[in-house]
């Protein structure tokens, strides 16, 4: 009788150990926090999808917590990746990350989709967290251009990015192509372009002919390419800046056959004439020994003096 009674006492003593074992697993859980996360992109456009982050921390000194159970999402938010469903330890004072890919449909708007983790305790933890949705694209400006296009003459364009988003955009590319016209360069790499600000590239246009300039501007959001276009017409006009040489103070003289012309060259328009060359043109036949001649260059207002000496046909006036 005494050996049963012993056994008897010993049983009744275990069960609440195994009472105080489940109360310290509920207690340990507790101590279990979202201490930080990531969404990238940290803004989505309509149709993007991202990478959100949850780093779970264990705040308990010296005692494990074992989960069985993370996922994430929501109807507006959805879930394009697997939950976690084994179950997985998290050792004391440790940080965990769970992964999980998502995507949305929905039109711009905030969001608010629930982080979701469970224990094998019995309990869960639930953390909600805002997912921003914004359509707006990034923006090119022509913002400096030739007052007019001439015919094989290479002209300045520069073209400004502006990223007006509340996240940052990476492997930006600015692309110009065109009929007719030499580019230089055709493709410039920004790279990354953070939020609020701009940047500006410069690229020359050599046309032969009319034609127009289409401009690309690829980026990616996250890992999602978007695209902003835009055109400028290239039309040759009078460029009311550019040199205008003009001779005067012509005088010919005629010498055994030869012609002998001297004058001047005015540069009358508003920038500099550059490689000013005087010469004869045909019928006439340059001879020497002056078959041309160099003045180089000439500033508004200017003027250099030349002489030239040729034959010309008989009868040529």
């Amino acid at each position: 009788m005494v050996f049963l009674f012993l056994l008897v006492t010993i049983g009744f003593l275990v069960l609440p150990a195994s009472g105080d074992a489940t109360t310290d697993t509920i207690q340990a859980a507790n101590n279990v926090y979202v201490s930080n996360y990531t969404i990238d992109p940290a803004v989505l456009f309509t149709g993007d999808t991202a990478t959100a982050t949850f780093y779970v921390t264990n705040g308990n000194a010296n005692q494990s917590v074992m989960v069985n159970h993370a996922t994430f999402g929501d109807n507006d938010i959805l879930l394009t990746s697997s939950s976690y469903v084994t179950n997985t330890n998290i050792g004391p004072l440790q940080t965990r990350p769970f992964v999980f890919s998502i995507g949305t449909d929905k039109p711009a708007g905030t969001y608010y989709p629930s982080f979701s983790l469970s224990f094998t305790a019995g309990n869960g933890m639930y953390y909600r967290t805002p997912v921003k949705v914004d359509n707006t694209l990034l923006v090119m400006t022509i913002a400096d251009q030739p007052d007019s296009f001439t015919q094989g003459v290479k002209e300045t364009i520069s073209v400004q990015i502006s990223n007006p988003r509340d996240n940052d955009v990476k492997n930006v590319i600015f692309e110009a192509t065109g009929n007719d016209v030499t580019l230089t360069p055709s493709k410039t790499y920004i790279g990354d372009l953070a939020a609020g600000t701009s940047t500006m590239v410069n690229f020359t246009a050599t046309a032969d002919e009319p034609t127009t300039l289409f401009m690309h501007v690829d980026y990616g959001n996250g890992d999602n390419s978007h695209t902003i276009n835009t055109t400028l017409p290239i039309l040759f006009t009078t460029d009311k800046l550019q040199a205008d040489p003009v001779m005067s103070n012509i005088v010919i003289a005629l010498n055994n056959g030869t012609y002998d012309v001297t004058g001047d060259v005015t540069n009358a328009g508003l920038s500099n004439a550059n490689g000013v060359t005087v010469t004869s043109l045909s019928p006439a036949v340059p001879q020497d020994p002056e078959r041309n001649y160099v003045i180089g260059t000439l500033k508004p207002d200017d003027f250099g003096s030349f002489e030239i000496t040729f034959t010309a046909p008989d009868g040529t006036t």
